[in-house]
């Protein structure tokens, strides 16, 4: 996971309830961290973050979030969250993300996640909204890899 293929970013300061009783974050706080982080990048790419776009016409789901963990992060440390879509398929799209010390630039986590659009009906798969598609390619340019709507899903 390149840093330098990365548009987006945040920064956050751990909170002493984040740290568990050996002083450092506690593993669960990570995903949270993610979260925040892709909810961000959607509204960097202009995508609508709402109660309606979340659950309007279409709904997506987190299907797979991996977690490598590099080096711990303590109390009062400043943290840089880096997002990124790197694959949009025909049903799902893959979200990739790096942790980093804001002060030294040490690795402290990444990941990669899987989300799933859903017909809120059936819940079942659908294509992935084009407007969606193409606000994700505006931002990321070359940086994202495509699959060609025929192809089946894997992302």
């Amino acid at each position: 996971m390149e840093r330098k293929n990365f548009k987006h970013s945040m920064q956050l300061r751990v909170r002493s309830y984040e740290v568990d009783w050996q002083g450092v974050v506690h593993n669960s706080n990570y995903v949270r961290y993610f979260e925040a982080a892709r909810i961000e990048y959607l509204r960097a790419i202009g995508w609508p973050v709402d109660r309606q776009s979340i659950v309007g016409e279409s709904k997506v789901v987190l299907v797979r979030h991996e977690i490598d963990y590099r080096s711990a992060a303590s109390f009062d440390d400043v943290l840089t969250v880096y997002t990124r879509t790197s694959t949009l398929g025909r049903t799902s799209f893959a979200m990739e993300g790096i942790i980093e010390d804001a002060a030294s630039g040490r690795r402290v986590a990444q990941t990669i996640s899987v989300h799933v659009w859903l017909d809120p009906g059936s819940d079942r798969p659908q294509p992935v909204p084009e407007v969606f598609r193409q606000k994700v390619q505006a931002f990321e340019g070359d940086a994202v890899t495509v699959r060609s709507l025929d192809a089946p899903d894997g992302a």
